[in-house]
């Protein structure tokens, strides 16, 4: 099956019937105001515009500009490539998780939004509960009309996290946790026996103390992608969302978390007991962290690693990293 979307997606083999289309969306929605949450963004963006929705359309804009200037060729999109789209057609939603970037508060709020009043604290869904697949449907398990049908009509969002302090929590969380056991097994082991001189039996064994640069090694390497794709936690979000091929509406940031989120609420018109859940802070990746984990990366794979995020550092608009050492 292969369809292809954009901001007003051409469906490729044949459409369906407005009478289909009722019945597969109806036309009542569960917010308050009675509109979509696509509705509700765009109708007010025919008024004057608030400081924040000024901000999201700027986002927006420059996405755009950026994926013009970088894609030559926009292809067709795989149902692989909608594991990652979190559908809601209760409120009529789209959410691309990004690992790493609030997905597991975001995956609660889902349930709360889609679970017809299961859930109503998104607190009191236990973080493994959220990621039980079975809990959320994913774009790719509809069928082709239906696909297109919701990118069409639905709110698309993602929320982005600066692309090295992202990476970096990734690997303090999947490499430095004792628990993560399955990460350790998976990857460290693979890690160490290729990116360590002379490594002991038991390091090779259990695999629970790679290094950052031993990381940044396996990343950099032509053989892992060769091999298999990256693991979502460290894969480039726009290998995971697309942006450039899927138009979405509300690009969040993890700087800017608690506004961003509050505002894809009010678009949806959810009941105002529903809260996005606030961040721990204590554990939190910060900059400062992330700088001192490139102490020790030479310039030349400094280099080569922002080259490899490099098209996220572009797409939404983060600058280089002053600690970086690139020239």
């Amino acid at each position: 099956m292969l369809l292809f979307c954009s901001k007003v997606p051409p469906v490729l083999g044949r459409g369906l019937l407005p009478a289909a289309e009722e019945r597969i969306l109806g036309t009542s929605w569960h917010g308050k105001s009675g509109r979509s949450p696509l509705q509700a963004l765009y109708d007010s963006d025919q008024f004057e515009q608030s400081s924040l929705q000024a901000t999201h359309q700027q986002r927006r804009d420059l996405l755009s500009s950026v994926c013009n200037r970088y894609t030559r060729k926009r292809r067709l999109l795989t149902p692989d490539d909608l594991r990652h789209l979190v559908v809601d057609d209760v409120h009529g939603l789209l959410y691309c998780y990004v690992p790493k970037v609030a997905c597991t508060n975001w995956k609660r709020v889902m349930m709360v939004l889609t679970g017809q009043g299961k859930y109503r604290d998104p607190l009191e869904i236990p973080a493994n509960e959220a990621h039980v697949s079975s809990n959320l449907r994913t774009l790719s398990e509809y069928s082709t009309p239906e696909i297109n049908h919701r990118l069409r009509n639905y709110l698309k969002f993602i929320f982005v996290r600066e692309p090295f302090e992202r990476l970096v929590s990734a690997y303090r969380n999947k490499f430095t946790r004792r628990y993560n056991t399955a990460f350790h097994k998976r990857y460290g082991t693979k890690i160490i026996r290729r990116h360590r001189q002379e490594p002991s039996n038991e390091a090779l064994e259990r695999g629970d103390d790679v290094r950052f640069e031993e990381f940044v090694y396996y990343l950099l390497d032509p053989r892992t992608q060769h091999e298999e794709p990256f693991n979502e936690h460290w894969e480039r979000v726009h290998s995971l969302c697309h942006p450039c091929i899927i138009h979405y509406d509300v690009v969040g940031k993890y700087e800017t978390l608690a506004e961003d989120a509050n505002y894809v609420l009010q678009l949806v018109g959810a009941d105002a007991s529903v809260k996005f859940p606030s961040s721990s802070k204590t554990t939190r990746t910060t900059d400062d962290m992330t700088a001192q984990f490139f102490e020790d990366i030479s310039p030349f794979y400094q280099r080569r690693l922002f080259n490899l995020y490099k098209m996220d550092y572009l797409l939404f608009n983060y600058s280089i990293p002053s600690y970086l050492r690139l020239r």
